[in-house]
């Protein structure tokens, strides 16, 4: 896994060893759900009005503000519909009153030789282009940690893959004329804080390498439509590579900064850290690691005994996927599989198939990718929050064959 922080830290030093729609709503109350007993039914429980538009079905409710994708829901196609993409907010989604008239949404650009102003419209007169990308929260994992960390108990839903258009931040800062000196981060900054709380600990506010602008656009768009209210429209940051958290939602400004923000979203958040310790002296959570999950058949499933299909999806983080491997015997032994569909970029996940003949009995189906010369751990790295799992073990499954 590359390294998360601009120190060059091993993770041997710090981690123990187990290894549009218009008119949306924010949610003004919580469900009574808590994270242990996460619904999984269509019946009971209804969406938040702000996010009424989507597929229960297809939804894990974890709380008012965080909503995971069932791990047969991805979908069949290699971009994930809107309709089943997971839901996570650290504030309110922004109502359309909020907003106003999209066009006139307004994003700053500083850090920059002339630095400006941009509505939405003018961002849109600059260029344009399409980029592909896995969206995955940080914690998406988190609910294998044998310890239990705070935070919605994700296993493999809090991540899709999401066709962006807007325009490329290499455009804008052409526009600018060109980056100041200085500058060795990315800064962006939400406009979803509420007015009343300290803006120190309520902004959510990334930084990131200044390397990660040359892929990284201003998007406005998602999957052929208007980014959705809960989605962060009308502009979101889009970070390829990079966690989800750095793709901030209701972009307002975009700076070229010679320090990492310090509000609480940067400083001391989102941060990898031992058991038990916390501090901004540990790795951020920026880049993606390796990773892979199976998506079909559905976890603990059975199947016919004869030919069975193993269906899933692969990426690996900034890099391109390389290949990616099926065990049927706990990680004895691996078979490579197919990589199935369009390829999209190295920021986009692939498919993949890896079809078999199976006897009647028990088995654990595991799944390891390979990118940039890096291979999927078995173990989990343990660490406070439950931060960027991507150890094959835990995400096998348990197949039933009968």
């Amino acid at each position: 896994m590359k390294t998360l922080t601009k120190k060059s830290v091993s993770r041997r030093n710090f981690l123990t060893g187990t290894a549009t729609i218009a008119g949306l709503a924010a949610a003004s109350s919580a469900l009574p759900i808590s994270v242990a007993n996460a619904n999984h039914t269509e019946t009971t429980d209804k969406l938040p009005d702000f996010i009424k538009w989507k597929k229960r079905s297809a939804l894990i409710v974890h709380s008012s503000k965080t909503m995971e994708t069932h791990r047969t829901e991805i979908g069949s196609s290699l971009i994930t519909p809107i309709r089943h993409i997971y839901v996570r907010n650290n504030l309110p989604s922004l109502t359309d009153e909020q907003i106003g008239n999209r066009k006139d949404w307004k994003v700053s650009v500083a850090g920059v030789k002339n630095p400006k102003t941009f509505t939405l419209a003018e961002l849109q007169t600059l260029g344009q282009t399409t980029i592909a990308t896995v969206l995955q929260c940080s914690g998406n994992g988190r609910g294998w940690f044998p310890h239990k960390p705070s935070g919605s108990q994700w296993q493999t839903g809090a991540a899709a893959c999401v066709l962006w258009t807007g325009v490329p931040v290499e455009t804008v800062i052409k526009a600018c004329g060109g980056l100041a000196k200085g500058a060795k981060y990315m800064t962006s900054t939400g406009g979803d804080a509420p007015k009343n709380l300290d803006p120190k600990k309520a902004t959510m506010e990334r930084s990131i390498p200044l390397k990660a602008h040359k892929d990284a656009i201003l998007a406005w768009e998602m999957n052929g439509v208007d980014i959705p209210n809960a989605h962060g429209g009308p502009v979101r940051a889009v970070t390829p590579g990079y966690f989800g958290v750095n793709n901030v939602k209701h972009l307002i400004k975009l700076d070229f900064t010679a320090k990492e923000s310090s509000v609480k979203y940067m400083k001391s958040s989102y941060r990898i850290s031992p058991l038990g310790k916390k501090g901004s002296q540990y790795p951020s959570c920026w880049e993606m690691p390796v990773k892979s999950w199976v998506t079909s058949p559905s976890q603990d499933g059975k199947v016919k005994s004869g030919k069975v299909v193993i269906s899933g999806v692969a990426f690996g983080g900034t890099k391109k996927l390389s290949n990616v491997k099926v065990s049927l015997d706990f990680g004895k032994t691996w078979k490579t599989a197919k990589l199935v569909g369009p390829d999209l970029g190295k920021y986009a996940w692939r498919q993949f198939v890896y079809e078999t003949t199976l006897k009647p009995g028990f088995y654990n189906v595991a799944t390891k990718a390979s990118a940039g010369g890096k291979s999927q751990p078995e173990l989990r790295m343990d660490n406070r929050r439950g931060y960027a799992h991507n150890g094959w073990k835990d995400h096998s499954i348990s197949l039933d064959v009968v």
